[in-house]
């Protein structure tokens, strides 16, 4: 699967709007909420501790493809 890099960007933009803290501040990290919630539906491993990622569980990644191409699939 190719990726639109233009769509990515925007939505990476948008989600640093959407987390935005005073008047411009974003964390560069995904927000600890939001990464509780996956954690919690079973879409990726435990977030907690001092590992930088996290692993896909089986419908995480199966979920997060089929949203990638929905997404961000570039036009051929």
């Amino acid at each position: 699967m190719k990726y639109d890099d233009q769509k990515i960007s925007e939505v990476v933009l948008a989600l640093l709007g959407a987390f935005e803290f005073e008047n411009g501040r974003v964390w560069k990290r995904i927000e600890f909420s939001v990464m509780d919630e996956l954690f919690e539906k079973g879409y990726i491993s435990d977030p907690k501790g001092k590992s930088e990622s996290v692993y896909l569980t089986e419908e995480g990644l199966q979920l997060a493809k089929e949203l990638a191409e929905k997404h961000f699939s570039a036009q051929e």
